[in-house]
């Protein structure tokens, strides 16, 4: 049986977690609790089922060096570092040439983000054993749709169709189509119908079929896959004439040989400070991380101040949070939108708070 590797996308910053997460402390390596962060908790999420020496995490150069401290366990080869932020096709391309140089076309990579919370942790590697049998069977592409608890206008969705098969526990679905980033209206059918599932942006790939797919719909990016393969030297001037594109949009939403898993995984995509509500602890007043909250007449806030006293009168559905150098106050709505105020730092000489 080919083996089953995992790439672990680590690149992103997290400008929606701001002002925690920052460009020299991005998301993925903070922790909400004090505990493991979510990277760390993600290489140990998949490792009763893949060894760290077939763990791969790909980052960018401003962050490899924190990565490789919080995963000291790790090879230093399993390290890619990707030369400048292009999204997720080229940076799941740049892991696929790695994998394929380990365990060969046959082999098969699990692809997970790094800075998402899974609470049902063996149920996630159930699904991802279950999926990568399928790929190794059918050579398709297979992406992990979880069942929606509400609805929600900051995911993406997939419609699944007809039934292709059971794999060990689960069971497999065509994907009919992929639905944007629904209006309010939208998001609350789907999830009254209850057929429809988010797109979680985990995915189960084999580096044959992956490849073959690239050809297809960004053959751009397969070409100079192929020419890494011969010049890894090149890396630098290849990278840039990749298309910066996500896989949804580049390869996924094309494919007419894509499986999706439902699954209910208690996951979150913790994206913004209203979906990191969930992991923290109840206080007055709502939810929240600090040394106290003392709160009158207020409902609905999320604090994080681990080391300040928050006190809240008469507000309802804020987000406070508190580091050493800023303080953000945002209506719990507005998550989405905090990278757009993040832009205007710079103009307003706070670049150093980006």
């Amino acid at each position: 049986m080919s083996a089953l590797y995992a790439l672990i996308l680590a690149g992103g910053r997290g400008a929606r977690f701001w002002p925690l997460s920052r460009k020299d402390r991005p998301k993925q390596c903070l922790s909400l609790d004090g505990g493991p962060s979510f990277l760390q908790r993600t290489v140990a999420r998949v490792s009763p089922l893949i060894p760290p020496e077939r763990v791969l995490v790909v980052t960018g150069p401003d962050m490899a060096a924190l990565v490789r401290q919080q995963l000291p366990d790790l090879p230093a080869a399993n390290i890619i570092v990707e030369p400048s932020p292009r999204n997720t096709a080229p940076s799941i391309a740049l892991g696929a040439v790695e994998v394929a140089r380990r365990g060969g076309g046959s082999a098969v990579m699990a692809v997970l983000p790094a800075d998402h919370e899974v609470g049902a942790e063996a149920e996630l590697r159930s699904v991802l054993s279950a999926a990568a049998a399928c790929a190794r069977q059918t050579n398709a592409l297979i992406t992990i749709g979880v069942r929606p608890t509400r609805a929600e206008t900051g995911f993406g969705y997939l419609a699944p169709g007809s039934f292709v098969g059971r794999w060990e526990s689960h069971e497999l679905r065509m994907v009919e189509r992929f639905i944007e980033k629904p209006p309010a209206a939208v998001a609350e059918r789907l999830f009254r119908e209850g057929s429809a599932l988010w797109n979680a942006g985990i995915f189960v790939f084999g580096v044959d079929a992956l490849r073959d797919a690239f050809r297809v719909h960004l053959p751009g990016v397969a070409e100079a896959i192929e020419e890494l393969q011969r010049r890894p030297d090149r890396i630098a001037e290849l990278w840039e004439g990749m298309e910066a594109t996500s896989i949804d949009y580049g390869v996924l939403e094309h494919s007419r040989h894509l499986f999706t898993v439902p699954c209910e995984l208690g996951w979150s995509d913790v994206g913004t400070w209203e979906s990191a509500a969930a992991l923290l602890p109840v206080v007055e007043g709502g939810r929240g991380l600090a040394r106290a909250v003392v709160a009158r007449e207020s409902q609905g806030n999320v604090v994080y101040a681990p080391n300040k006293a928050v006190a809240l009168l008469g507000v309802r559905d804020l987000v406070v949070v508190d580091t050493p150098d800023a303080i953000l106050v945002m209506d719990r709505a507005h998550g989405q939108a905090l990278r757009l105020l993040l832009d205007r730092l710079p103009l307003v000489g706070l670049d150093d708070l980006t």
